[in-house]
């Protein structure tokens, strides 16, 4: 780590053209990035430290370059070592929307955000992004099962709950694969959003972009798994972006008998797979501060399971062996 720093150090020195800087903290992540705030000749930078063993910023940079081209406020770089995995950005700020979202202004910053969301799916890039196909979906789901039930929780799983997760899996997966395939963002919620001047959100944390289905992004934010809203508000806000994405070409009008359910079966599977990685980041990467969101995580899976058969005995599974082993 101390080898790592000075690296980092005389690198930020090349790249400003000084050693006269101040370097704080910036942000946590669930990831083996770190971030640093740079202050240096008047101006603030945000310094991305990514292990190139763990971390691939080319691909970042590649990304912050096409969804800036098509009018997204992603942050400029301003200097790159993909080698040894170091990125100079823009500064967005400090105000993330899970921490300035309240009842008064969540329709101007949902609205901002949904606009933004509106122009990745009919703009965005979809060439060189990996597929979010069968292989992928059902590797994410086993996240779930592996981390948070086996090695977090060290449930023992009877034949028929068993069973049971395997229907659930397959109707998430089936549903996904039936929708709608457009560039997704893959973490578009309260963390990494930014409230910034005009052109607002500020948008982080695009590199893990796929292509994949409709709903994804859209469930991402408005069933979060770090601030929950009413449920007939989500489904307003929700049903507001399928008529934006209509009139964006991104959806068909004929596409409403099936949006709701695209929406709540997307939420199930990025539910599940959530709860699973707050899971490994406690037991693989020592990171505990996630599992305090996990209740609220799988609270969503609950309410949307009543609606669909196959995944009534997941439901009972969540309530009655998950939720009081959380407790």
């Amino acid at each position: 780590m101390l080898e790592r720093s000075a690296l980092l150090n005389d690198w930020l020195t090349a790249a400003l053209g000084s050693a006269d800087r101040t370097l704080e903290p910036a942000s946590g992540d669930a990831s083996f990035r770190r971030y640093w705030r740079v202050r240096a000749g008047g101006g603030s930078y945000i310094v991305m430290d990514a292990p190139p063993e763990q971390e691939d910023t080319a691909r970042f940079v590649r990304l912050a370059g096409l969804f800036r081209a098509i009018g997204l406020n992603t942050p400029r770089v301003h200097a790159s070592d993909s080698e040894r995995g170091f990125l100079l950005l823009d500064d967005l700020g400090t105000r993330p929307y899970l921490d300035a979202l309240e009842a008064d202004n969540a329709e101007r910053l949902y609205g901002d955000a949904l606009g933004a969301l509106a122009v990745i799916q009919a703009c965005g890039p979809l060439d060189g992004l990996p597929d979010y196909d069968e292989p992928f979906l059902r590797r994410e789901l086993e996240i779930f099962r592996e981390w948070l039930l086996g090695r977090h929780l060290g449930l023992a799983l009877s034949a028929e709950e068993q069973a049971g997760i395997e229907r659930a899996f397959d109707l998430l997966v089936a549903s996904a694969l039936e929708q709608p395939r457009v560039c997704v963002h893959r973490d578009y919620h309260s963390r990494n959003l930014m409230v910034t001047e005009p052109p607002s959100p500020g948008i982080l944390d695009f590199q893990d972009a796929v292509v994949g289905p409709v709903t994804y992004d859209l469930v991402s934010l408005l069933r979060d798994c770090y601030i929950a809203w009413p449920a007939e508000q989500v489904q307003s806000w929700a049903w507001g972006y399928f008529q934006l994405a209509v009139q964006s070409g991104i959806l068909r009008p004929e596409d409403d008998a099936r949006f709701g359910r695209w929406f709540d079966l997307m939420g199930a599977q990025r539910h599940l797979k959530a709860a699973g990685i707050f899971a490994r980041l406690h037991q693989r990467d020592g990171k505990p501060g996630y599992l305090a969101d996990i209740p609220r995580t799988l609270g969503y899976v609950l309410e949307v399971a009543p609606e669909y058969p196959e995944l009534h005995a997941l439901a009972m599974l969540i309530e009655r062996r998950v939720l009081p082993a959380l407790a």
